[in-house]
């Protein structure tokens, strides 16, 4: 039951990302998008923790995270930047999605986002990433999810 479900949630990311694409031409933030649209594919694991339905990431979720910042770490960054777009159709906590990579042990650093993105400095949207980094600190072998910390945009 549970690989139907995940296979449901990958089919269904996969197809948010390519209706998402033709409407993205010439921006940076659309350019990123595209670019990342197949390797978010191999984040659909991850859906239900960083929508806050399980309580751990699965080692599947995990690995899949570490394959997508092996490839861009920017494609990660935009997903939690979009968090909140309809058009994804996507419930995601930005907590939980901003502190993955230290809840998985992997290497990543959510303050890279913001030149990555090529966000202002002291931007809203900068501030929320530095928040994620702080979370993070400090709490590598800890699960960031335990705790009722929440960032919300």
């Amino acid at each position: 039951m549970m690989g139907s479900n995940i296979k449901h949630q990958t089919s269904t990311l996969s197809l948010i990302f390519l209706l998402m694409m033709p409407g993205f031409a010439l921006s940076d933030v659309n350019q990123d998008k595209a670019e990342c649209s197949n390797q978010l594919v191999g984040l659909a694991p991850c859906l239900p923790y960083v929508g806050g339905e399980a309580k751990t990431p699965t080692i599947d979720c995990c690995s899949g995270l570490k394959q997508v910042l092996d490839k861009s770490k920017k494609c990660q960054c935009v997903l939690i930047k979009d968090k909140d777009d309809p058009s994804l159709g996507l419930k995601i906590n930005g907590t939980l999605a901003g502190t993955l990579p230290s809840t998985c042990r992997a290497s990543a650093s959510m303050t890279e986002c913001i030149s990555l993105l090529h966000l202002t400095p002291n931007s809203q949207e900068a501030k929320l990433f530095e928040g994620y980094q702080k979370l993070t600190e400090g709490h590598g072998s800890t699960p960031a999810a335990t705790g009722n910390i929440y960032i919300y945009s």
